[in-house]
């Protein structure tokens, strides 16, 4: 039997070269996340039978986090494909015009819609396709609609769907909705403050610049993509699918049934509702490349969570944590883990904070009867700056498509992301889903 150092060392090692396998790119995040457990597991002993059950046992866990993440992702996929939100974006279109001050809100607000599948890409693609022509009619700053648009999908990238709310679910084996949900009132906080943003850039821009009576259609950029697109789209569907989102919602909200089922229904009528058969297929390949990353990445984290757990080695960790941190800390864990997430989650990638830090600080705080639900929420706070980390793929699209620098972008709109972090720390402490 292992002494609790020797376990506690074995872990830690098998967490330090797992965040500088996947931050120095010699892994990815999902081959790290199998393989180097296995490896320490064996080195240590644990080769025989109980290996393939821990590692079973954490795949069993985190299933229906994988399942739900990827019916979510097909449903809110299927649903724009059909132009579900197509008549608030031409809204958003019409309502701004000529005016710099208009443009600027409409861009965050266009944002905001988007964001909601989780994709950062496809936020990036719609809104600049969308508005991109008008900023440059209007003369307006260049770095403006991406800062909008990088601001409000940090936003909105907390969804239950998303890249780290998903990685937090998987981490910890918590339920959805109790890390979720209460970050909801975060989010709403989170897209007033840009849409504040989107208010004061726009009348600097509109005292700068003035009004232009009109815009032209030409300015309006159209791509092959636009074309393609254009063919999905189901416009007399969009009662029935605006009914179909709306009750998914609240079903989600009242839990009226486990939510990887919700999502699995809801999909399937989704795609009854607007596609043929063969069509079905295309829109579940299609959309399924936006899914099978974020689902691999999940059941990967069960095989790392698996054997971390089933080894022990996390609670001699854990124990070796519980006796460095100093006792006047121990009450406050949380905040600590909501301050200590901004700067971890900018400088090493979701995988690694969300894997290898934060289970660790978990159990650690679970001594105190800080619940891990609680740490999940507090483990999100940072996601308010992630985005602008250079470590983050979709935004080198972003600049690409805005034809900025990157520098530029990040000197421009890192305060402000780190006030969205900072306004849903305030948020989450006076609702009290995070205790101080």
């Amino acid at each position: 039997m292992l002494n609790q150092t020797t376990l506690a060392i074995a872990g830690f090692a098998m967490v330090l070269s797992f965040m500088y396998l996947i931050i120095s790119k010699r892994m990815s995040a999902m081959n790290a996340l199998i393989l180097v457990p296995i490896v320490f597991a064996t080195s240590i002993g644990f080769y025989d039978e109980r290996l393939g059950a821990m590692m079973m046992a954490g795949v069993e866990k985190v299933a229906p986090t994988g399942i739900m993440i990827c019916f979510a992702i097909l449903f809110f996929g299927t649903m724009i494909d059909a132009g579900l939100f197509d008549p608030v974006i031409n809204k958003i279109l019409k309502l701004v015009h000529g005016d710099p001050m208009k443009v600027c809100v409409g861009t965050a607000l266009l944002a905001s819609f988007i964001s909601i599948d989780g994709d950062g890409s496809t936020t990036y693609l719609v809104t600049c396709s969308a508005m991109l022509g008008v900023h440059h009619r209007l003369g307006i700053n260049p770095i403006i609609l991406p800062a909008l648009a990088v601001l409000e999908n940090s936003v909105m990238n907390i969804v239950l769907w998303g890249g780290p709310t998903s990685r937090v679910l998987a981490s910890l084996n918590v339920e959805s909705s109790s890390v979720f949900i209460p970050m909801i009132p975060c989010m709403a906080v989170g897209t007033l403050f840009v849409c504040f943003l989107g208010y004061y850039w726009g009348l600097k821009e509109r005292a700068r610049l003035g009004v232009i009576d009109y815009i032209h259609e030409e300015d309006y950029i159209v791509t092959a993509e636009d074309i393609a697109a254009e063919k999905l789209k189901r416009p007399k569907n969009i009662w029935i699918n605006f009914a179909l989102t709306i009750t998914l919602l609240v079903g989600l909200v009242i839990e009226i049934l486990p939510l990887p089922v919700l999502f699995i229904i809801g999909t399937a009528l989704a795609l009854l509702i607007n596609y043929r058969n063969e069509e079905q297929q295309a829109r579940i390949c299609a959309n399924g490349m936006n899914a099978m990353p974020v689902v691999a990445m999940v059941f990967s984290a069960g095989i790392f969570m698996g054997i971390l757990s089933g080894t022990k080695m996390i609670d001699a960790m854990s124990s070796m944590i519980i006796a460095a941190v100093p006792k006047m800390l121990v009450p406050h864990f949380a905040l600590v883990t909501a301050l200590v997430s901004l700067p971890c989650t900018f400088f090493m990638t979701n995988d690694a904070f969300y894997f290898g830090i934060l289970p660790i600080l978990a159990k650690a705080a679970a001594v105190y009867g800080i619940p891990a639900e609680e740490m999940g929420r507090a483990a999100l706070i940072g996601q308010g700056a992630h985005l602008l980390s250079p470590l983050v793929p979709s935004t080198y699209l972003l600049v690409g498509l805005s034809k900025i620098h990157f520098g530029d972008l990040q000197r421009f709109a890192l305060l402000p992301a780190i006030c969205i972090s900072f306004l849903w720390l305030i948020t989450s402490v006076a609702l009290g889903h995070i205790h101080i």
